[in-house]
């Protein structure tokens, strides 16, 4: 379906280069009745249905192989594939999340860390969903700290096989989707044991079940982990292993192998390099997650600003006619600076699909580039999926009653994407991991997330603190430029005025946590350990103010290539809007360190109602723009005339 005019124009800005992947799944799946918004079923029937839904993904021509390696029918188009994984956001994120384990998880470790062998002998058979299978990372006691999983994978030299144990209760693999029913095969993550040494967590294709939803195969107990608060059309459970034997060709040996007489060997030196560098590939999941969160966002937001767009309540005085709330200021920011907020994610979002398709299917950038690019991802899922906590939330307050009934969606919406901060890495670890990859010369000895390296390494260089620039633009360097030198000469609503702001603020937090590092450590009996457990807050801090300018880099830039135009003027507003919303939310900061007077402090404020004011006649554009499908926005406070105060 085209679309023209100002939406057609902010579509095209949202969408980007492939919109086709895009409008395929808007098409071909969304639109379709089978994918229609359902409420009210038990836990089994729901689950059945995302089954159902899943399989007919992968009846549809390409679509679940536009990832995969040409060598198995796929396209190896990484991009496309994420970018069409956060259009399917816009729907039943149980759908999205089973989608994601299967193909993405599932499939991706296979891909990303086996060989030719194992892409031939099981890839085929996960893209047509013949093969259904689950991602058993997590263990009931380590989530986060995947390297000090329990789960063991001793290997037999008597008869080539991996044995796999899980030796107590905390080392059970948990939250597992798919495992509870539908899994026959798992990719299990495991210390591999050879010769008595350990070297360190391996990825192994194990099976668990006779085929789909049939018995378990001997040694493997399976456990469901029942009802959750959200996304209850996925089968979560739990793993347990008891001297389950596989080929020893069935471990993933893309980093490392284990000859037949037990010999380990990996072109990749150190468990901790080795670890980093498997995980390393699995940068594809926080991408999509990311891309997911702000998929969800945007569907939250349309119910919310047509409702804000019909339903009335109070009136001036002397007036018989009550006012919509989206003319209240107050509703108006509510809103207004959550959809700014969530065009800057896109682009940001973008910028990093890119960069992951460039990496990882077209095999161009080194180990750096993929470090610096599995900083990002960490850092832009933390804050994506954070935005969309909280936006959600905002859309179902700014609904009142009506947006607690589960008929208008976003109840669902909101207890579904919670998990989001948590899966596929927990925000609040995710963004010391974007702390530690701020400074230049990255190190092995940080490369972990050990806390004591981190904080030797940081107070080494706190001489010489550089930010490294890893999205350094030609347009973004010459906005900051241009910035006068005096406060008050620097105009309010200049972008390069809101860059030079937030670099300010990034560069100072974080040679502010260096400083802290090294005093504490070079002060008489300072235990690294505790200096940087007493910093936590501020490296926290650090990272995300790195995020954010990297975000408002990435919007800025994006406007910078639109003709000038309507679309321009919108999209112009909008990064002010998003800049102006982040330096309000912590003008106090600024202030502190003298970087905001009183009064240009308050001018903040007054210069965000003033943007909020300008861009509500476009409010419902902004929100089309998105392209979430009439299929999947059945809210019946989402319908025109629905009867909520529109007169």
């Amino acid at each position: 379906m085209v679309t023209t005019g100002l939406v057609g124009d902010l579509r095209g800005f949202l969408d980007g280069e492939r919109a086709w992947a895009r409008d395929e799944v808007r098409e071909q799946v969304l639109r379709s009745p089978e994918f229609a918004p359902v409420v009210d079923l038990d836990d089994a029937a729901y689950r059945e249905r995302v089954f159902s839904q899943l399989q007919t993904l992968a009846r549809k021509e390409g679509g679940t192989a536009v990832g995969f390696p040409t060598s198995v029918g796929g396209e190896a188009d990484i991009g496309s594939y994420v970018t069409a994984f956060e259009t399917l956001a816009m729907g039943d994120l149980s759908l999205l999340v089973k989608a994601g384990v299967q193909f993405g998880l599932f499939g991706g470790a296979i891909q990303h860390l086996g060989t030719e062998r194992h892409h031939r002998a099981y890839l085929p058979g996960v893209i047509s969903c013949d093969l259904v299978g689950c991602f058993a990372m997590t263990e009931t006691g380590h989530g986060s700290n995947v390297q000090q999983l329990r789960t063991t994978a001793t290997y037999d030299p008597d008869t080539r096989e991996f044995v796999i144990d899980t030796p107590d209760r905390e080392a059970w693999k948990d939250y597992i989707g798919n495992a509870a029913v539908h899994a026959s095969t798992a990719v299990v993550f495991a210390q591999l044991v050879t010769g008595g040494e350990s070297h360190g967590v391996h990825a192994f294709v194990v099976p668990i079940r006779e085929g789909t939803a049939g018995a378990e195969r001997p040694g493997v107990t399976v456990e469901d982990d029942g009802h959750k608060a959200g996304l209850n059309g996925v089968d979560n459970g739990r793993l347990a292993f008891d001297g389950v034997r596989i080929p020893k060709e069935d471990l993933l040996d893309q980093f490392a192998t284990v000859e037949d007489d037990g010999t380990y060997r990996s072109s990749i030196e150190g468990d901790t390099k080795r670890f980093f560098t498997t995980i390393g590939t699995l940068i594809q999941g926080r991408i999509s997650v990311a891309g997911g969160a702000i998929g969800a966002t945007k569907r939250a937001l349309a119910i919310a600003v047509r409702y804000g767009l019909q339903r009335r309540q109070f009136g001036a005085p002397g007036s018989d006619t009550e006012v919509r709330i989206l003319d209240y200021r107050v509703h108006q920011r509510r809103l207004l600076p959550a959809i700014a907020t969530t065009y800057a994610l896109q682009c940001v979002q973008t910028e990093d699909v890119d960069e992951l398709h460039r990496i990882f299917s077209l095999g161009e950038g080194d180990e750096r580039e993929r470090r610096l690019l599995e900083s990002r991802a960490a850092g832009v899922k933390a804050v994506a999926t954070w935005h969309a906590t909280h936006t959600i939330q905002t859309c179902r307050e700014a609904c009142g009653g009506a947006g607690y009934l589960a008929e208008n969606l976003l109840p669902q919406l909101k207890a579904d994407t919670d998990v989001f901060t948590t899966f596929e890495g927990d925000n609040t670890v995710l963004l010391q991991l974007v702390a530690k990859g701020l400074l230049t010369d990255y190190r092995e000895e940080v490369s972990n997330l050990d806390a004591i390296g981190t904080a030797r390494f940081v107070a080494d260089l706190v001489t010489d603190v550089v930010i490294e620039r890893t999205a350094a633009r030609r347009l973004v360097q010459s906005l900051i430029d241009r910035v006068p030198g005096r406060e008050e000469e620097a105009h309010l609503g200049d972008a390069g005025y809101h860059l030079q702001l937030l670099s300010f603020r990034e560069e100072h937090i974080l040679d502010g946590v260096a400083r802290r590092l090294r005093a504490g450590i070079q002060s008489d009996g300072g235990d690294p350990f505790e200096v940087f457990n007493d910093c936590q807050d501020h490296v926290l801090a650090a990272a995300r103010a790195h995020i954010d300018r990297l975000v408002l880099e990435a919007f800025v830039t994006a406007v910078g290539e639109v003709e000038e135009g309507p679309a321009r003027e919108v999209l112009e507003q909008l990064c002010e809007l998003h800049a102006l919303s982040v330096i309000e939310a912590d003008r106090a900061w600024f202030l502190e360190h003298g970087r905001l007077s009183a009064t240009r402090a308050k001018m903040v404020i007054r210069r965000v109602n003033e943007l909020c004011a300008e861009l509500r006649p476009h409010a419902a554009a902004l929100v089309e723009a998105f392209g979430v499908p009439e299929e999947q926005l059945t809210a019946p406070i989402a319908q025109p005339g629905a009867g909520y105060g529109a007169t």
